[in-house]
């Protein structure tokens, strides 16, 4: 199996591209600074490839893929993973982050999934796999872009379920929980909650390529209370969300422990 990763030289990506190797498969990653791909495939090793891509760019992603299916052969598979999070009241945020959050979060998975959908179809084969967030479902506050972008994404790859049923195209939609990657430092604790690694989610990826299985929260137990908090009335959600400290993960967090991230991927 053929696969390519965007954001692939960092965090989940390169967790799932390193998944991915072990797993047997072949494995193209895709990110903005090509020295960092290439830095990142060579050490992960199996064959990878590494390319440069700005997912915000329609020709950059459709060079990365048509990149990838030159070396690899074609592809069976895309992992739309590359994404960004800034944190602070809405109404102080940087307009050039707000932009920036929904071209990356959201216009670059539904950029990724069309130039996907066009070389599959006509294969009447292929998988796209798109990192959402549980995020996408309990919307913390400071982070409200991100969050309606991680919603965005929820709805568009269950619309794309739809509409690819029948053809041979699988959709996984993947919502991970805190994950301990840069995109998160300084993030404070919910009730209940584990700071998982993002060997887990790559392996969790890795495993919906084969299955299929369509929708996937990391850790699993994350699920039931994020469609939980998602399907209650307003008050009964947000009275969850409270008694959980969902809304403390982000408006608490850390601002300083972040700034390092936050700096490079507004850059």
């Amino acid at each position: 199996m053929n696969v390519a990763i965007t954001g692939g030289a960092r965090g989940i990506g390169r967790a799932t591209a390193e998944a991915a190797v072990r797993a047997g498969l072949r494995v193209a990653l895709g990110d903005l600074e090509l020295e960092l791909a290439q830095s990142a495939a060579r050490e992960i090793g199996g064959g990878t490839l590494g390319f440069a891509v700005d997912v915000r760019d329609r020709e950059s992603f459709a060079a990365f893929l048509d990149a990838a299916e030159e070396g690899l052969g074609p592809l069976d598979a895309l992992v739309n993973n590359a994404g960004v999070a800034f944190l602070s009241p809405f109404v102080d945020e940087d307009p050039a982050r707000t932009r920036q959050t929904v071209e990356v979060n959201l216009l670059g998975v539904l950029t990724g999934s069309q130039l996907a959908l066009e070389r599959f179809l006509p294969r009447g084969r292929g998988h796209i796999v798109n990192l959402a967030s549980s995020a996408g479902q309990i919307a913390p506050p400071n982070a409200a872009t991100y969050a309606a972008t991680k919603h965005a994404v929820v709805g568009f790859t269950r619309a794309l379920r739809a509409e690819t049923r029948g053809t041979g195209i699988r959709t996984t939609l993947v919502m991970p929980g805190v994950i301990r990657t840069e995109m998160v430092g300084g993030f404070a604790n919910a009730r209940g909650t584990r700071v998982i690694e993002p060997a887990a989610v790559g392996a969790a990826i890795v495993d919906a390529l084969r299955s299929g299985r369509p929708e996937v929260f990391v850790p699993r137990e994350l699920g039931p209370p994020a469609r939980l908090i998602a399907g209650l009335p307003p008050r009964a959600s947000d009275g969850l969300k409270r008694l959980l400290g969902a809304d403390d993960v982000m408006t608490k967090a850390d601002i300083s422990a972040r700034a390092e991230y936050e700096r490079r991927a507004s850059s």
